[in-house]
């Protein structure tokens, strides 16, 4: 790509405006960063109006569930917005066609932590089966009976993990090392999960036979909704379902209703497909409108988190890195080696 054109004095005043920017986040970008980027942070999400707040700024960088549609885009774009870098890994947020046809350029941090993920997929599986939030409860009332606590091993059970990317692999790996028998549907990468020894599968195959069911694949138009009423129609009574990935892959009213028929046995979510209103903000003294989220998290048999499987000190260190090199080899004109181009 051509080289920006900016003066030495320029440089040491590139203006990165930066949205959904907890302090965290301010923290550890201003520790990556180096003197010639000077953020202007706001708590607020990206959206069509608050796109206006960055008038002026060639960059911008957003998360995970700003608004980067076209209305947006057109008002990032009018400002002088010609760089857009995501701190996250997914794009299914932003409208590629519209950032390709105003010539906004679009960067991600493509594997910030797959550990990090991967070892919180796990303690939702191991919480869940053993019952962990009401034995923790319940010891604090000194209620120290175990009626009620039943778990299962899980050694000799079934997982299927669905997305046998970089952090499918991974939780694969330390099932495996359970004793678990190991099930993956990767439709794309199979040559990676072979070259594992993990048994590959269709979608229906490891939906009928997996007692533990893991989602770690990107949403798209293919997996909106991959699980669905037909899908769990399919699967296994009892059976545990875990999504660490993106909350639209589950149709979150069929799963309740599922959960209700105990045909879902244990449900863990770090993510939710309504969560841009809720998640990241601290809503405990509200009334929150949305029925169905507010249905799970009542449920004993459910733990939901605010999309915190990403978040670890080396996750952050990471994220900040790869965001702050991405800019710079922007300005520079460098190859961008984590560029998001239309498919």
């Amino acid at each position: 790509m051509a080289s920006i054109n900016l003066s030495e004095n320029f440089m040491s005043q590139i203006s990165v405006t930066i949205f959904s920017a907890k302090p965290y986040d301010k923290t550890f970008l201003e520790q990556a960063a180096t003197a010639e980027l000077c953020f202007t942070c706001y708590d607020l999400p990206l959206n069509p109006i608050s796109a206006s707040m960055a008038q002026g700024a060639l960059i911008v960088s957003a998360f995970v569930n700003d608004d980067l549609s076209r209305e947006t885009l057109e008002v990032l774009h009018q400002g002088g917005t010609r760089l857009i870098a995501l701190r996250c890994a997914g794009y299914n947020q932003v409208d590629l066609l519209a950032a390709k046809q105003l010539g906004v350029t679009i960067v991600n941090v493509p594997a910030y932590s797959p550990y990090a993920v991967a070892e919180y997929t796990i303690s939702l599986m191991l919480a869940l089966s053993r019952k962990l939030p009401r034995a923790y409860n319940r010891v604090r009332d000194a209620n120290f009976s175990l009626d009620g606590l039943l778990g299962f091993d899980f050694y000799g059970k079934t997982v299927g993990i669905i997305g046998g990317g970089k952090i499918g692999c991974l939780v694969a790996e330390r099932l495996k090392a359970f004793g678990c028998s190991i099930l993956i549907y990767e439709p794309y990468n199979q040559a990676a999960c072979q070259g594992k020894g993990f048994e590959l599968v269709d979608i229906d195959n490891l939906l009928a036979r997996s007692d533990i069911i893991s989602m770690h694949c990107p949403l798209t138009e293919d997996t909106q909704y991959l699980i669905d009423e037909n899908a769990i129609q399919k699967m296994k009574q009892g059976v545990m379902l875990i999504n660490t990935s993106r909350g639209g892959l589950m149709d979150t009213r069929a799963v309740l209703g599922a959960l209700k028929l105990h045909k879902i046995a244990y449900l863990g979510l770090d993510v939710y497909e309504q969560e841009g209103s809720l998640f990241f903000e601290d809503h405990s003294s509200e009334i929150i409108q949305d029925d169905v989220i507010q249905r799970l998290i009542t449920l004993p048999n459910v733990i939901v988190t605010g999309h915190q499987a990403y978040f670890t000190k080396e996750a952050l260190i990471h994220i900040s890195e790869t965001t702050v090199s991405n800019i710079l080899d922007f300005v520079a004109g460098s190859k961008l080696i984590n560029k998001v181009d239309l498919s």
